[in-house]
């Protein structure tokens, strides 16, 4: 007769194994790793402590009384990333296709609840065939019930997504709601109805990988912020990201070491900007010059291109970065970036990460597309992003800060606290070829009068000095200086304490 220690062990080995070994190996002929294989390459080795282990479904209509599988299609628990604690769920394909039931709903929750209580990031593993239908609506109350966690939780502990596998239907708002979300290429797809149901009821056809797959949302919905190669790939940059995170919106970010002299002289960014304010640059080779060891973590690098938005750090500390991208639609703000940087900005406020904004912005994108579009509202989005934030705010002028763009990207007048510009910035309501068309339109005739007309307006406002003699901007840099600048610019930042009126909650144009 077995002992209790030896039918304990029998019971682990069976809930370890999941569905089968064939059905992990049919996992693994996917180029997929299994529940458990993920939470051995996210977490710190040995640091898993798994709950749950022995749950099972309490359903008995369809046949399922007679299949049960230990865990019940997720694995959850406690473990850690670089010595600090993370709650995990990891969603198990090989047992009822990751399927949702009320009691992998509950085991979900339960670790939500904890990360709430405890002070650590939540990460999903997703890889699910979405609601079990033998449950019916006790799956989809349980959805609802793990979507109720994802509002409590937001802005109090981090929230991270991975889709590895399928996520359909109701699955996918869950992850939505969450911070971030990384895919896997070729492997995982997002959609709330699938290619079937599409061709139904609009008679298109198109596969699951060009309706939700990894690139599509990364690059053209913008659900995603992520696109990775494989699953290794994906959660070894998962540990990354969270290296930059708080573990709690009541915590500072966790500082690293650094070896980066902080009063580093970069003489390259003296030529930077080209002569002609017409030619681009890419704002990538100013953040990877200034930053520590030019780290930098891109965020939603495939999607509305013409704003860059990542993780860096400066002597160790960790800061967002904001920086209009002049290689792409010239830096125009428009729909798409208005709201990518605007999300971005709000996580940052709500975790306590200093926002350092990059300015070359001649404006938003003008066009029926993007009215029509709504660009107003939207472009209000990032406005009040930047005037809500109460987190430290370091802002650069490299060149053009035109219009309601310059009052938009984190200018003094959105409570900026240390604002500075190259002198190579120009300022103003407008390029002066265009202003002067308006002012001067009598002389639109005389080329020679236009043309000293142009000259005298970039002379007074195609500069930084005039909003700098109204202390609009707090001084004007060397390029080559700028780390030295913004490292002490956030160094003297770092006690900074500023709170907004007290509110249930505000009302963003959404």
């Amino acid at each position: 007769m077995p002992s209790v220690n030896d039918t304990l062990q029998a019971k682990r080995a069976a809930a370890r194994l999941g569905g089968g070994q064939a059905r992990i190996d049919k996992q693994h002929a996917r180029g997929k790793l299994t529940a458990r294989e993920r939470l051995d390459v996210l977490l710190d080795p040995g640091s898993f402590e798994e709950w749950d282990m022995f749950v099972e479904h309490d359903c008995h209509d369809f046949g399922m009384a007679e299949q049960r599988s230990p865990g019940d299609g997720v694995v959850t628990g406690v473990g850690q990333i670089d010595g600090r604690q993370v709650l995990v769920f990891s969603q198990d394909f090989t047992v009822y296709g990751g399927s949702l039931s009320a009691a992998h709903a509950r085991k979900i929750c339960k670790v939500m609840d904890a990360a709430m209580k405890l002070g650590a990031p939540v990460i999903g593993l997703n890889d699910s065939g979405g609601a079990r239908i033998q449950e019916g609506v006790a799956s989809l109350g349980g959805y609802a019930d793990v979507f109720q966690r994802n509002v409590l939780a937001s802005g109090v502990v981090p929230q991270l997504s991975m889709v590895m596998g399928p996520c359909a239907g109701g699955a996918v708002y869950s992850p939505a709601m969450t911070d971030f979300i990384g895919m896997v290429k070729n492997t995982s797809y997002m959609f709330v109805t699938g290619p079937e149901v599409v061709k139904t009821v609009t008679h298109e056809t198109v596969t699951q990988e060009e309706l939700g797959g990894a690139q599509t949302h990364n690059s053209v919905s913008g659900v995603a912020d992520f696109a990775f190669d494989n699953d290794i790939d994906a959660l070894l940059q998962l540990r990354t990201l969270i290296g930059f995170l708080p573990s709690n919106n009541r915590e500072k970010p966790p500082l690293r070491p650094c070896s980066d002299p902080c009063d580093r002289s970069e003489p390259s960014l003296n030529t930077l900007v080209p002569t002609n304010p017409n030619q681009p640059y890419d704002i990538k080779d100013l953040i990877h010059a200034v930053v520590d060891a030019g780290e930098f973590f891109e965020v939603q690098a495939d999607y509305a291109r013409n704003i860059v938005t990542g993780f860096s750090r400066f002597e160790g500390a960790p800061v967002g970065i904001v920086a209009n991208q002049p290689t792409v639609l010239a830096g125009c703000l428009d729909i798409n970036s208005s709201k990518k940087a605007a999300r971005f900005v709000r996580f940052c406020d709500a975790f306590n990460i200093p926002l350092v904004t990059l300015v070359d912005v001649p404006g938003f994108l003008p066009g029926t597309s993007q009215e029509y579009g709504g660009i107003i509202k939207h472009g209000a989005k990032l406005l009040y992003a930047y005037a809500e934030a109460t987190v430290p705010k370091v802002t650069l002028i490299t060149r053009k800060a035109y219009g309601g763009a310059y009052d938009v990207m984190a200018s003094k007048h959105l409570r900026g606290d240390i604002n500075y510009s190259w002198p190579s910035a120009e300022i103003a309501v407008m390029g002066a070829k265009g202003a002067v068309e308006i002012i001067f339109r009598q002389d639109k005739d005389d080329p020679e009068a236009i043309a000293a007309r142009e000259a005298e307006y970039k002379e007074k406002f195609a500069n930084p000095f005039v909003a700098a003699s109204l202390g609009f901007i707090d001084d004007v840099i060397q390029p080559e200086n700028t780390r030295r600048r913004l490292c002490s610019a956030l160094r003297s930042l770092a006690n900074k304490q500023l709170d907004n009126p007290w509110k249930k909650h505000g009302n963003i144009p959404l």
